[in-house]
């Protein structure tokens, strides 16, 4: 995205292509208001874009070359209380798609430039009206499918965790000059910064910001949806427990042994959180090419997922095979960020209890059977205790890539200057370890930044923001 061209107006439709009741196509640039003065007629003949206030809305009509468009309202946001901080108009039209591109084309022939993608958020971030990680919000609240990723988007556009990262990063800043001061007065061996205020300082910011990356496995699945991984044997119930979790025949539910061949997924949100459900082949020695990658990828969701649940035939399979079973991957369910929740399936089919059935109650396991929807509250709620369990209290919560990788070289450089002060290193090369983590952290909020890397951000928003 180059920002040679920031000073053009631009347009772009604000609201989802296609037909609707209504479409928005918002105008943003110092010659907006002139522009659509050209093609409004206002209802009000007294009207006019200089008198009229910010933040007020107005009745007409579009028109080209004397030939009527659309009735629409114009709504007016005068620099620089606006979403883009220059002015802006946004015409609310009819949501036909004919209607939506003449305006369009209108616009543009009368000295409009089609917006790139996400540049009105940038033109925002530029004008100061929010910085970086809260633009970056903007993506993530306009994709956000739960109420829980929409309550994270939310705190972060809101700038609780830009808020912290600048105060700590202000407390450096405030080190690295008097730091710099003794090195104009070398010579007279004075210090400005007290050592042990500096550490206490690295302290706090250790603390913090190893909390912050910390957060990161929690954000991260609140915003793409906790994946929850459905494995056992062939033959357990696994498909139709997926199924009877998402309410519909997602999955291929047959007695044949080896029917599930590759990872099947689906969403659904339970109290306000996105679960991803994957349903996985079964678990045995493959007797063809194809049912080994199907089993191989069975693997890798249980190494990636969150929650894994493990179904058995409660018909068939004790306590002790089950153990046998789940002893293949112990390694993996070492991993503290992991829960195992054991569910005996086909307790419809039973006319006694199950083989070892005090052993399964003591490890909490859930007897259900899928087919009868039976129980299955069950599952949710035990689903539901993990995610309260992984719950951060206070403070903000990581969920951006960008933002984790720019916190773990923050901490390193952190690291350094600690090491640094403990050995008593010259304040030329303190300085140095401290700008490291001033660059760092000014990469999350924009302080610093690049062309390069405002066009990669930006570039994935969609058009109209």
């Amino acid at each position: 995205m180059a920002l040679s061209n920031i000073t053009d107006t631009i347009c772009a439709l604000s609201t989802a292509p296609g037909t609707g009741a209504i479409a928005v196509i918002r105008i943003s640039g110092q010659d907006a208001f002139t522009i659509c003065g050209k093609l409004f007629n206002p209802s009000d003949k007294s009207f006019s874009f200089s008198a009229s206030p910010s933040h007020s809305i107005h009745h007409g009509s579009i028109s080209c070359e004397e030939q009527l468009i659309d009735e629409v309202l114009i709504s007016i946001f005068k620099t620089p209380n606006s979403y883009t901080g220059e002015d802006v108009a946004e015409i609310s039209c009819h949501g036909s798609e004919f209607i939506q591109q003449q305006i369009i084309d209108t616009l543009v022939d009368s000295g409009c430039r089609l917006a790139t993608p996400g540049e009105f958020t940038l033109r925002g971030f530029l004008n100061g009206k929010f910085d970086l990680s809260q633009a970056e919000a903007v993506a993530d609240l306009i994709a956000s499918g739960s109420q829980s990723s929409h309550d994270l988007a939310l705190a972060q556009m809101r700038g609780g965790f830009s808020k912290k990262i600048k105060e700590l990063r202000q407390k450096l800043l405030e080190f690295t000059s008097l730091i710099e001061l003794e090195l104009d007065f070398s010579e007279e061996d004075v210090e400005f910064a007290s050592r042990s205020d500096l550490f206490l300082l690295l302290d706090e910011m250790k603390t913090e910001v190893s909390r912050l990356i910390h957060s990161f496995s929690l954000g991260n699945v609140i915003k793409k949806g906790i994946p929850v991984a459905i494995i056992g044997k062939p033959n357990v119930g696994k498909s139709t427990l997926l199924n009877t979790l998402l309410n519909e025949e997602k999955a291929i539910v047959s007695e044949t042994p080896g029917t599930t061949r590759d990872a099947i997924e689906d969403t659904i949100v339970l109290d306000g959180f996105s679960f991803r459900f994957i349903d996985t082949a079964g678990l045995r020695a493959a007797e063809n090419h194809i049912e080994t990658m199907g089993i191989d990828r069975t693997w890798s969701k249980i190494e990636h997922a969150t929650i894994i649940l493990y179904l058995f035939d409660v018909t068939r399979d004790s306590y002790q095979a089950v153990r046998d079973a789940l002893a293949e991957f112990e390694n993996i369910l070492k991993d503290p960020l992991k829960r195992l929740i054991l569910i005996g399936n086909k307790m419809d089919l039973l006319s006694k209890l199950p083989k070892g059935f005090q052993d399964f109650v003591e490890q909490e396991t859930i007897f259900v059977s899928a087919k009868r929807k039976e129980n299955i509250n069950l599952i949710a709620e035990s689903i539901m205790k993990t995610v309260e369990n992984q719950q951060i209290s206070g403070g903000a919560i990581v969920s951006n890539t960008r933002h984790l990788e720019a916190l773990k070289k923050t901490m390193e450089a952190v690291e350094n200057i600690y090491e640094g002060l403990q050995t008593g290193v010259s304040p030329d090369l303190l300085t140095i370890d401290i700008r490291q983590a001033l660059h760092h952290l000014g990469e999350i909020t924009g302080e610093i930044t690049t062309d390069e890397i405002l066009g990669t951000i930006f570039s994935r928003f969609c058009i109209g923001k």
